[in-house]
């Protein structure tokens, strides 16, 4: 997704690291029309994509800069925003964007491994916080800006991710509400996007790990094929898209929203009755 949203936004670009564990963090301005002269942090997904958007990196503009931290490390975090505020004179949209899935074996709660817990949860909430926390501190004084978070759609219905990340991902959006409460009295917007499914290096490690015989297309084929709605899937553009809005001025009075990006595959579960065609015995 990040590699679309540095071509559609021209901005800031952070890429979670697992290997290392750290972060890249980029800022620029923006130069597209929707957010001309906007200065933007963004935390990437840990995965072959954010690290693809920081390889090519140069694509953002020579304006582009870049440092490198923990997201788990609120220090960092902080010296980041500050990098930001320093070199461009402001921020106007954070968005916190990095997480990881966790183990996903084993799948039952009797197993899990609380260390393995305790390490999505630094990431994937204790991370947002950071980055919303360090991020209202340079926006309360000036009155303005944006906040963005990325959720899931296994954050509204369980079931369809490892216990960890469901539980950090349906987090997001009580901690967007929570920070909406405060924000929306001094001119800060707030909102989370929860999409569906992607075929992303990190979405098909884990599909793998459950299908080790089947080759990388049909995995994909496989994650595409979870939607509902008919003739579409959801790609990284739409996502791209749906952050584009909401930290933009199009989206100026949105916040504590959170903006769903599943083609309606939470919105119902239809009855499995047999076909009125079938004799019932």
């Amino acid at each position: 997704m990040l590699r679309t949203l540095a071509r559609d936004f021209n901005l800031t670009t952070l890429a979670n690291d697992l290997l290392q564990k750290r972060t890249r963090f980029y800022a620029t301005t923006v130069a597209g029309r929707r957010l001309e002269g906007k200065v933007a942090l963004i935390t990437g997904s840990a995965s072959g994509l954010g690290k693809a958007t920081a390889h090519d990196c140069k694509e953002l503009g020579p304006s582009a800069r870049y440092v490198e931290c923990d997201v788990s490390v609120e220090a960092q975090v902080a010296e980041a925003v500050n990098e930001a505020v320093a070199h461009y004179g402001k921020l106007d949209i954070m968005y916190n964007n990095a997480g990881i899935t966790g183990p996903a074996f084993p799948p039952s709660i009797a197993e899990l491994d609380l260390d393995e817990f305790d390490r999505v949860m630094r990431i994937n909430v204790r991370g947002t916080i950071a980055g919303i926390k360090h991020a209202a501190r340079v926006m309360i004084p000036v009155g303005s800006g944006s906040i963005l978070c990325t959720s899931s759609i296994s954050g509204l219905m369980g079931g369809l991710g490892p216990h960890p990340y469901t539980i950090s991902k349906s987090t997001i959006p009580g901690i967007v509400k929570s920070v909406a409460s405060e924000l929306c009295k001094v001119g800060i917007r707030i909102n989370c996007i929860s999409p569906a499914p992607i075929p992303t290096p990190m979405v098909l490690a884990q599909i793998e790990k459950f299908y080790p015989g089947l080759t990388q297309e049909q995995i994909v084929g496989i994650v595409n094929g979870v939607g509902e709605l008919k003739g579409a899937r959801c790609e990284d553009i739409d996502v791209a898209r749906a952050a584009l809005y909401l930290a933009s001025d199009e989206a100026k009075f949105i916040s504590g929203h959170n903006l769903i990006v599943d083609g309606g595959f939470t919105t119902f579960k239809t009855f499995s009755f047999p076909s009125p065609n079938v004799n019932s015995v």
